[in-house]
């Protein structure tokens, strides 16, 4: 499946793109006066391969959650439960990712790709596999024939393994492992888009999962960690600094090599970010745009971008996170964010805030009337 995606990624289509940079010129607007929204269109179009592209909806938001046995390191003071307790206030609908995805029209799908303790919810054997026959995920708890409501949010149970191992001591997974994350990830982007997802939007909970991205970021920059590691939840002075001295160690002991992704994402990365990687190729495969969210996400998407460079033109970066990491990736995948609102949250609530500029961008193109039909003088 992996390798299937890859090479259906293709670059963005030129003809498309130089539609829609003409139809900018022939807008009622000074030329160039949406500033990085006219890009935007333009790229997006190049990604749809005609002009104007369609309207990125409805939104589809994927949370993928997973555990970090770096967490026995003491990089945050956060207990390890805390991730299963925040998938049960997702499902519950009492999360901010929650509220923000309701303000959007945005469904929530949350993946438990890698918790490591029990999920305060029953799920339905008969759907623990997520998927229902018509290719729909099912509602935590619902049955087979059950279709739930827009705003349900929905569990997909793809457990790969019960949390990572401690990337100080070794790899955090093995290649197959890792390639399996990357493969739901690559899975639950095809079903959100078949169930009709004009856009998706990548979301994460994962409690000590900045250390593995901050070590994933370093990875394939090629810097020291001291300048992709963040305080993550607000860590104070020392924890901080063990956190940075855990992700140098972890590099020095594995040496990942940024030319093999996938042993990347094995040997520092986190279930959780591994998937993300997949959602992003999965929706470059489809020629489907995937808004970014924060640092976890930036993280996943220079993997991505590893597997398949092409896969650049499907992302759109929503916010800079607080992080320094995420500040360091994006210019590494030469992507500027829509809001920078020193937002560190996580779960996908950056890219909701910023879905409605995403929309606003490829709106002008389908909606703004020319010069010539308003019967507007141009200078």
């Amino acid at each position: 499946m992996l390798e299937t995606t890859i090479a259906a990624i293709r670059p963005l289509d030129e003809p498309a793109m130089a539609a829609a940079r003409e139809l900018q010129g022939r807008l009622t607007k000074p030329a160039g006066s949406l500033g990085a929204l006219e890009e935007l269109s333009v790229r997006l179009a190049g990604l749809a391969g005609h002009c104007p592209p369609p309207l990125p909806e409805p939104a589809a938001v994927a949370i993928f959650a997973g555990d970090h046995g770096v967490h026995a390191q003491g990089v945050t003071p956060w207990p390890q439960e805390v991730t299963a307790q925040m998938i049960g206030n997702f499902l519950a609908g009492g999360a901010v990712v929650n509220a923000f995805a309701r303000q959007a029209d945005a469904s929530v799908t949350v993946v438990d790709v890698g918790v490591a303790t029990p999920l305060p919810v029953a799920v339905d054997p008969s759907v623990a596999s997520g998927t229902l026959a018509d290719g729909r995920t099912a509602a935590a708890g619902t049955d087979a024939g059950a279709v739930p409501a827009r705003d349900a949010p929905r569990l997909v149970a793809a457990n790969v393994r019960p949390g990572t191992r401690d990337l100080t001591v070794t790899a955090a997974l093995t290649r197959d492992e890792a390639r399996a994350a990357v493969e739901t990830g690559i899975r639950v982007a095809g079903e959100l888009v078949d169930a009709g997802a004009g856009i998706l939007l990548t979301g994460d909970m994962g409690i000590g999962n900045t250390t593995p991205a901050a070590a994933l970021i370093a990875a394939f920059a090629g810097i020291d960690p001291a300048e992709t590691t963040g305080r993550g939840t607000g860590v104070d002075d020392p924890t901080y600094a063990r956190k940075v001295d855990v992700v140098r160690a972890a590099l020095r002991r594995h040496a990942p090599d940024p030319a093999d992704p996938l042993g990347v994402l094995a040997a520092v990365g986190g279930l959780e970010h591994a998937a993300l990687a997949g959602l992003i190729l999965g929706a470059a495969a489809r020629r489907t745009p995937v808004l970014l969210d924060g640092v976890i996400a930036v993280s996943a998407a220079l993997a991505a971008a590893a597997f398949a460079p092409h896969a650049v033109g499907a992302m759109v970066a929503g916010h800079r996170s607080a992080e320094p990491g995420a500040t360091v990736a994006l210019r590494r995948l030469g992507l500027e964010p829509l809001i920078d609102l020193g937002l560190r949250l996580g779960e996908g609530t950056g890219a909701l805030l910023a879905l409605p500029v995403v929309t606003g961008a490829v709106r002008v193109l389908h909606e703004v009337a020319t010069f010539d039909s308003a019967g507007v003088a141009e200078k």
